[in-house]
Order: C-alpha cells, then structure tokens, then sequence
C-alpha cells in the first residue's frame, strides 16, 4: 500500500489529519489529484455546495459563521473552504477566516480549510474542486465557499455550487457598481448584509431593478434578505432561503442540469491543464525566453510561435 493509499484509508475512516494531508498534496500537486480523486469519486456527489461571494468588506466571513452555527443546530455536518487572495510580490496569503470562525475549529463536525488563489482569477483557488471533493467524500452534508472578495471577476463559483449567495452592504458607495454585470447573474439569493446602516433601502431597491433586467432563472426568483452584520437577525431567513433553493433544485431537475455543467467545466479545465503541462515540458526555460524575445523583437507574432509548437504536442494526444 502506498503512502496515497494510506491517507485515503485513514480519511475515509474519520481521520480529519488525514483529510487536510489530502487536500494539501492536491493544492501543491495536480498529479496527485490525478490519483486521489479516482480512488474516492464514487464516495461524492452528495454534499449540498453553497458559495457565499460579494466584494470586500461586506462580511461574508462573519455571515458563513452564522451560518455553520445553523446547520450544526440542525445536526448537519460542514465544511467550509474560505479562498482568500494571495500576495503578487511574495506569494503568500493572510488566512484569516479561520480566526473570524474560531468558535467552530474545534467541533469535530465541522472542517474550515483557508486556501490561497495562488493567482487565479475568478475569487477561486484551482484546487478548490478536488477539495470540495474531498470534504464530500469525508461525509459533509453542506459545504460553505467562501471566495476571496474581488468583486466583478468572481463569477467562477457558479461553476462549482449548487446555491450561490451575493452579499452586498448599503452605503459602498454606489452598491450596484459592485454588484453589476456577471456577479449580479449568477447570484440565486442576495444578502443585504449590515442592514442596520443608512442606505439599505436604496440597495434592495437597486439590487431588485437589476434582478429585473437580468435573464430570469426559470421558476425561481431570487429572494433579498436583509442581514445585520454581528447580530443574528435576518440569518434565520438567509438559512431558510437556502434550504428552500436546494429543495428547488432537486424538485425542478435542475440540481441534475447543474451537476452537468459542472461535469463539462471539470473536462475543460483538466485537458487544459494537461495541454499547458505538456508544452512547457517540451520547452525550456532557455527556449521560452528566445521565443519571447523573437515576440518582442516582432521576429515572430504569438500565432506563428504556436503553430510551430503544437507538432511537438502529439506524441501527448
């Protein structure tokens, strides 16, 4: 038995060291997500995954909290993945939602692992799916995404959740320019979160115009919740706008539709990743810098390079 082998034994028996030792070889190494995802996929598949995403400061992190606190009342198990961003000049990233949820780090039932972007767009690490995977096979019955805060670019948590919640604040200054466009699409229930402040009025105001302008999202319409930031207030509502969305799903087909989707973009993504491996390892370091200089130098354009590299490609395909 190999050490892999050993880690998947041990987390599948219960084992929560176990499971973060996984996560970690598959955040570092994707060849090891090649061999760990095959041997738990069929334990996956049967977790509910909510995103929580919104842009900076409007609280997220401390919505999750309640959150957690109202599926452990219900006797639900959680797993929480909160993605914060990583430093461009040194590569590092505060963690600090474990800090804002410390009260739930030592209930055994419920797992919060803080992951860096390590430079993705989209508010997502690359390896939050295979960690969502992992936290599905481990048995949570609900896992909580919590992106990193970037605003417009954060569309890409639809792709991987089930319920995706925006939270916006009132008084951001102008709270739909940081909810417009993609963002404002993809959400299936909105937070107004510290409602307690002057504005929110305005902001659902806003928030339900551009719902109105937005492509409809068949038999559901996306609920706005006032929440309170600190206080408990309006989380009760929040819980059961949830639950009510993932009864939708599943009554409607289209908890199937998105599991799909999900499928397709999980196919992109890896053979993308495979194309991108297998090219750089047919070039070096030395070689990249030449092409470039040739770029740069307009010896050659970005198109012409390519197509002399795909040939070297086919001995992968």
């Amino acid at each position: 038995m190999n050490s892999f082998d050993e880690l998947i034994k041990r987390m599948s028996s219960g084992e929560r060291r176990a499971l973060g030792k996984i996560i970690t070889l598959m955040e570092n190494d994707s060849s090891s997500s090649a061999y760990i995802i095959p041997q738990i996929y069929n334990l996956t598949g049967n977790a509910h995954i909510v995103g929580i995403t919104g842009p900076p400061g409007s609280g997220k992190s401390s919505l999750v909290d309640k959150l957690i606190s109202c599926y452990r009342n219900d006797g639900l198990k959680i797993g929480v993945i909160a993605i914060d961003p990583t430093s461009p000049f040194t590569g590092g990233a505060i963690l600090g939602d474990r800090i804002r949820m410390k009260r739930h780090y030592t209930d055994k039932d419920v797992f919060i692992r803080s992951m860096a972007t390590r430079g993705n767009l989209g508010g997502l690490s690359e390896a939050t799916g295979n960690t969502i995977k992992a936290l599905d096979a481990f048995g949570k019955d609900v896992i909580i995404i919590e992106t990193v805060g970037a605003g417009q670019v954060e569309v890409d948590i639809v792709k991987v959740a089930d319920t995706v919640v925006v939270v916006s604040v009132p008084s951001m200054g102008d709270s739909v320019q940081t909810l417009k466009a993609g963002i404002m699409e993809i959400g299936d229930i909105f937070a107004v979160n510290k409602a307690d402040i002057e504005g929110v009025e305005k902001c659902i105001i806003e928030i339900r115009m551009m719902l109105e302008l937005s492509e409809k999202k068949g038999g559901w319409t996306p609920p706005i919740i006032k929440t309170y930031g600190n206080k408990d207030d309006g989380t009760d509502d929040l819980y059961e706008s949830i639950k009510n969305h993932h009864k939708y799903l599943i009554e409607s087909g289209h908890h199937e539709q998105k599991r799909i989707i999900r499928g397709k973009t999980e196919l992109i993504n890896i053979l993308q990743n495979l194309f991108i491996k297998n090219l750089y390892d047919t070039i070096s370091e030395k070689e990249m810098e030449e092409l470039a200089k040739k770029i740069a130098n307009r010896e050659k354009d970005p198109y012409m390079i390519i197509e002399e590299l795909i040939p070297r490609l086919k001995k992968f395909i």
